[in-house]
């Protein structure tokens, strides 16, 4: 779980980098207060599905620690058990992978939601000049 965080960290520390346009590629536009909302929304659902990953995997690793028990038992009964361990492996494993999925989903959606609102903003301080230049 600490390599992840600090992977989020540094993904977080680059995203601000001035090379890459500030804060999410130069959508700092939207005022302070609603960025700072759709970061902790952003950063909210990543660390939900870290967690939720890193428990899934962390299951994983109990089951293969058991499977490989199993087979060096060479036992009848524990090699027939491992038919079912290995099945909740790979059901573990789609269930990352469904995680991910909708982690992408998920950060995209934000990342969409935060242009529309950057862009509803500008067009709205667009108008706003004309209306004061006319």
């Amino acid at each position: 779980m600490d390599d992840a965080l600090q992977a989020l960290t540094e993904l977080s520390n680059l995203s601000r980098h001035p090379l890459n346009g500030g804060e999410f590629n130069g959508l700092n536009d939207v005022d302070g207060e609603e960025e700072e909302e759709y970061d902790t929304e952003a950063w909210e659902t990543i660390t939900k599905c870290f967690r939720e990953v890193q428990s899934v995997l962390d299951q994983n690793r109990a089951l293969i620690q058991q499977v490989n028990e199993n087979h060096q038992s060479k036992l009848r009964d524990n090699l027939v058990k491992n038919v079912a361990l290995i099945r909740d492996i790979n059901s573990n494993i789609s269930k990352v992978s469904r995680l991910y999925s909708d982690l992408s989903v998920d950060f995209c959606n934000i990342v969409n939601r935060r242009r529309e609102l950057a862009l509803f903003e500008s067009k709205n301080r667009d108008d706003n000049v004309d209306s004061a230049e006319s």
